[in-house]
């Protein structure tokens, strides 16, 4: 985000807080910043991120942009509330509320034009899963409150939207599961990423998957439960592996956000042609101008699927043909 600043440098003023709250990033990329309060470094907490949007909310700045994930968010809302416009890079593990950019140079884009163009002021979600729920292994989304962005649709994305459970929504994730179950190639490990679509598959095979993590199965039974980019890795090394993955509702990320496990050395080592996408009909027709997103946080396997197309299943043997923006 902050090299995508540079060319602007001498018409930009940048506040941040001491050492790894912002100072070596804006001095690593050749900017010079004002350097406001203090920090312990090494140690920092929540308490120094609310404790420096209130002190760049007194240096009067037209615009607060935080580094970080729901959590970063909310600390922000705790900070500022909608007395200061802000704005969201994404670099956390969940990032569902939608003051967020899409990506870090989406960001520096709408900081541009903010600070330039004027554009328009609007009330963004900011939103945590529910973790009560989570324990009790559903999906929940928790309002905590709104913050102020600049508003431009095409590089903010939009609230994450849980897939609503009527009889139909279940019966379309069936069908889908079913398709996909009766597809299934033997010695063949599927990685099975989040959500309520992808888990309709574990539902049809009768085992338990987790929620908000990634499984593996293979040969229609589960072999590994919530793991991680390292384990995933060690049990798919030189052998033939899927990944199904299921959009995020209304944001359209189908690799990166939400499921990082699945990374881009998981990605290379099963192979692009080898991930199958899967959403219901109504997941498909809320995403955001329709296409879909990757966010993996390397530039050259993101720029690889851009402006290509990939298969959808969106019912027993229905596929549609989508973008991937």
């Amino acid at each position: 985000m902050l090299k995508a600043l540079k060319p602007i440098k001498s018409k930009l003023q940048i506040y941040t807080f001491p050492a790894e709250m912002g100072e070596n990033e804006v001095n690593a990329v050749g900017l010079t910043p004002i350097v406001v309060g203090t920090i312990n470094p090494g140690k920092t907490t929540a308490q120094d991120t609310i404790k420096a949007a209130k002190l760049l909310r007194n240096h009067n700045v037209a615009l607060i942009v935080f580094v970080g994930g729901d959590g970063t968010a909310q600390d922000i809302l705790k900070a500022v509330d909608q007395e200061i416009p802000v704005l969201g890079c994404p670099s956390g593990v969940k990032i569902h509320s939608s003051c967020f950019a899409i990506n870090p140079e989406a960001c520096a884009r709408i900081i541009m034009r903010f600070l330039w163009e004027e554009l328009p002021l609007r009330d963004a979600e900011v939103i945590d899963v529910n973790e009560e729920a989570f324990r009790n292994n559903q999906l929940e989304v928790e309002l905590k409150g709104y913050l102020t962005v600049p508003y431009e649709p095409y590089l903010l994305q939009g609230e994450k939207m849980t897939s609503p459970l009527t009889i139909n929504e279940q019966d379309n994730q069936k069908m889908i599961a079913n398709y996909i179950i009766e597809n299934m190639e033997n010695d063949v490990y599927y990685i099975l990423g989040p959500g309520t679509t992808v888990r309709a598959i574990a539902d049809v095979l009768e085992f338990e998957k987790t929620l908000l993590g990634v499984d593996i199965c293979l040969n229609k039974k589960l072999i590994a439960k919530d793991v991680n980019e390292t384990q995933i890795l060690q049990i798919i090394s030189g052998k033939k592996a899927k990944i199904i993955i299921s959009p995020i509702g209304n944001q359209g990320f189908i690799l990166g956000r939400g499921s990082l496990q699945i990374s881009p050395k998981v990605i290379q080592e099963v192979g692009k042609e080898n991930i199958i996408v899967i959403a219901t009909r109504y997941k498909l027709s809320s995403l955001p101008q329709g296409f879909l997103r990757i966010d993996t946080r390397d530039k050259n396997l993101d720029a690889s699927f851009k402006n290509s197309y990939i298969r959808v299943i969106v019912d027993y043997n229905e596929i549609r043909i989508v973008k991937i923006q």
